[in-house]
C-alpha cells in the first residue's frame, strides 16, 4: 500500500501530552513509509527527531500562521490530522470554500469543542472535516460527533532484571484535577512509610508548593522531583505507579508504566477502565477515595508476586492492545477512508 502525504497540526510551541502525542505518532508514521510534516509543538524537543527522521518541522502559534502554511501546502498532501480546537479552527480558516485535501480531527479530550465568541465551534469546524479519532472510548462518547476510537499506542521496552525499589511513583501535572494531594494523604494511610517505601512526585505545576509542604509533613518518606525528563528510568526503577487523576481522557503515563512493567494503582474511572481494567482488582480504586487508594498500595506492597503478576499482565496487555504499530495501522484506515469520502464529495460538488 503506498505512502500517505501527512500534515500533523497542533498550535503549541509546548512538549506536554498532546505534543508527545503527535511526535510519537509522526515518528511512527515516517518510519512505516508516510511522508510526514508538524505545524506546531516544541521546536527545541521535535524539529531534530523529526528531521532525523525524514520528517518536516514548522512552528505555529497562531491560527492565522498555521492556516497560511496549510493554504500553501494544501495541493502537495494527501491528508492534514488537526489536534486540538486552535488546530481545528486553523484548518477551517485556511480550507473553507476551497479545494483541499482530506482533514481528520484527533479529539484528545472527553468535551464538545468550546465557542469562539457567540459561535458554537462544532458544527463549523465540521464543514471541513472528512472524519475523527477520538483517543478512548470515553472521549468518543463525550464530544457529540460520530469518531473512531483509535488508541495511542507505545513501545514496549525490553524487560529488565533488576530489583525494583521500594518506591511509589507519581508522574503528572501538578494541577487541582490531577488530585495529587490524594497521593499524600493515601501513602500517609497505607503506612508504607514504615516498611522502607518512599513516595516520589514528578511534575510541575501551580500546587508544587502545596504539595511540597504536605510531603515534607511526611518526615523524608515523600518528596518533589519536579519537572523530569527522564520519566522512562524513574519507572523502570520504581516499585509501583500511582495515578489519582478521577477522570482521565486516556492516561499515556499509565499506559507508559504498563509497558515497561511497573505495577499500577490507579482510579477505577474513565481511561483508567481502557487500559487497566480486568488485570488485578486491587490496583484499581474508586476516584476520590483516599482509604481505598491506601488499601490498594498497601494490598501489592505486601504481595510482591502479585506486583510481578500484575506487570507481566500489563506489559501483554500493551503488546497485544496498544502497540504503536495497531495505533499506525488503524490510523491509517481512517485516513484512507477520510480520502475517499472527500474524493466523493469533490465529485459532487463539494469543497
Amino acid at each position: 500500500m503506498s505512502g500517505l502525504r501527512i500534515v500533523h497540526v497542533v498550535r503549541s510551541d509546548r512538549f506536554a501530552g498532546v505534543e508527545q502525542f503527535v511526535l510519537r505518532l509522526a515518528l511512527a508514521q515516517a518510519d512505516a513509509g508516510h511522508d510526514v510534516q508538524v505545524i506546531g509543538g516544541a521546536a527545541d524537543r521535535m524539529a531534530a527527531p523529526l528531521d532525523a527522521a525524514g520528517a518536516g518541522f514548522a512552528p505555529g502559534l497562531r491560527v492565522g500562521e498555521i492556516a497560511a502554511r496549510l493554504r500553501r501546502c494544501a495541493g502537495a498532501v494527501d491528508v492534514v490530522n488537526t489536534h486540538m480546537t486552535a488546530a481545528d479552527a486553523a484548518a477551517l480558516r485556511a480550507f473553507a470554500g476551497r479545494h483541499r485535501p482530506a482533514v481528520v480531527s484527533t479529539r484528545h479530550f472527553a468535551q464538545r469543542r468550546g465557542r469562539f465568541r457567540a459561535l458554537p465551534l462544532d458544527p463549523v469546524v465540521r464543514l471541513v472535516l472528512d472524519a475523527e479519532i477520538s483517543v478512548s472510548a470515553v472521549v468518543a462518547a463525550a464530544i457529540g460527533a460520530p469518531s473512531t476510537v483509535v488508541h495511542p499506542g507505545v513501545a514496549v521496552p525490553p524487560a529488565t532484571e533488576h530489583e525494583r525499589q521500594r518506591v511509589v511513583l507519581v508522574a503528572q501535572r501538578l494541577q487541582p484535577e490531577k488530585q495529587t494531594m490524594l497521593a499524600i494523604a493515601a501513602f500517609a494511610r497505607s503506612g508504607l512509610a514504615s516498611d522502607g517505601w518512599r513516595l516520589d512526585i514528578a511534575g510541575a505545576g501551580a500546587e508544587a508548593d502545596e504539595l511540597a509542604r504536605a510531603a515534607s509533613a511526611l518526615g523524608g518518606s515523600a518528596g518533589l522531583l519536579g519537572f523530569r525528563g527522564d520519566i522512562p528510568q524513574l519507572m523502570a526503577r520504581a516499585g509501583m505507579l500511582l495515578a489519582t487523576a478521577p477522570s482521565e481522557h486516556f492516561g499515556l503515563t499509565v499506559l507508559e508504566a504498563m509497558a515497561c512493567g511497573l505495577p499500577v494503582v490507579a482510579t477505577a474511572a474513565a481511561g483508567h477502565l481502557e487500559t487497566m481494567g480486568g488485570l488485578d482488582e486491587r490496583a484499581l480504586f474508586p476516584a476520590g477515595d483516599a482509604d481505598a487508594a491506601a488499601r490498594a498500595l498497601r494490598a501489592l506492597a505486601d504481595d510482591p508476586s502479585a506486583r510481578r503478576r500484575l506487570g507481566d499482565a500489563e506489559r501483554a496487555r500493551v503488546q497485544s492492545d496498544f502497540s504503536v504499530d495497531a495505533q499506525v495501522a488503524a490510523t491509517d484506515a481512517v485516513y484512507r477512508a477520510a480520502i475517499a469520502r472527500h474524493a466523493g464529495r469533490r465529485k459532487g460538488g463539494a469543497a
